[in-house]
Order: C-alpha cells, then sequence, then structure tokens
C-alpha cells in the first residue's frame, strides 16, 4: 500500500487548506485512516482519525476547525483545514492502518506553514 500526501503550502493566520492524501494497493481489513503533523523540534502528534465504518475522532486542538473525510471510490483521504493558525506549522502525515496484527502505513508528508 503506498499513500502520496499533497495540498500543503503556505496560508496567512484565518485562512483554509485541504490536504488530500491518494492511496494505492490493496486495502483488507482496514481499522483507521489518520492524519498526524510533526512541528519542529516537535513530536508527532495524532490530529485526526476516520474509521472504516466512517466515525471520526479530532485531537482538541483541531477539533471544530478541522474536518476529515474520504472518497471511498478515489480511494483518497482528505483533511480540510479552516481558521487555520500560526500553531498550526507542522509537516503533515497521512496514515492508514490495516491488518491482523495491525499495520501502519505512511505517506511522505506535506508541509502546512501558517504565517501571523
Amino acid at each position: 500500500v503506498q499513500l502520496q500526501a499533497s495540498g500543503g503550502g503556505l496560508v496567512q493566520a484565518g485562512g483554509s487548506l485541504r490536504l488530500s492524501c491518494a492511496t494505492a494497493g490493496s486495502i483488507k481489513n482496514l481499522d483507521s485512516m489518520n492524519w498526524y503533523r510533526q512541528a519542529p523540534g516537535k513530536q508527532r502528534e495524532w490530529v485526526a482519525a476516520i474509521t472504516s465504518g466512517a466515525s471520526t475522532n479530532y485531537a482538541d486542538s483541531v477539533k471544530g476547525r478541522f474536518t476529515i473525510s474520504r472518497h471511498n471510490a478515489k480511494n483518497t483521504l482528505y483533511l480540510q483545514m479552516n481558521s487555520l493558525k500560526p500553531e498550526d506549522t507542522a509537516v503533515y502525515y497521512c496514515n492508514l492502518r490495516m491488518g491482523y496484527p495491525l499495520y501502519d502505513y505512511w505517506g511522505q508528508g506535506t508541509q502546512v506553514t501558517v504565517s501571523s
């Protein structure tokens, strides 16, 4: 399974971006798809998840501003980011978790920079 993230860029505070993550390969026993991010000098942190049943969960820091979704026919994961803040600046990674036992697949990351 391969994941390709895109859609990052430079945006002013208060602006919006939509990240995409295209997946290729056979997906079986899907547990969830997730977005993570890693800011300079910080550990990678979980941002949002969408389960195989399409339930969604968000980190408190992005709740109400970010929306995760999945287009099954296009095999693509999205992250709509609104009301962006400078503290959202990070490299964003898409993640697919599947299989027994669970295994994580990662995309290459896309840079999001929010200027104040």
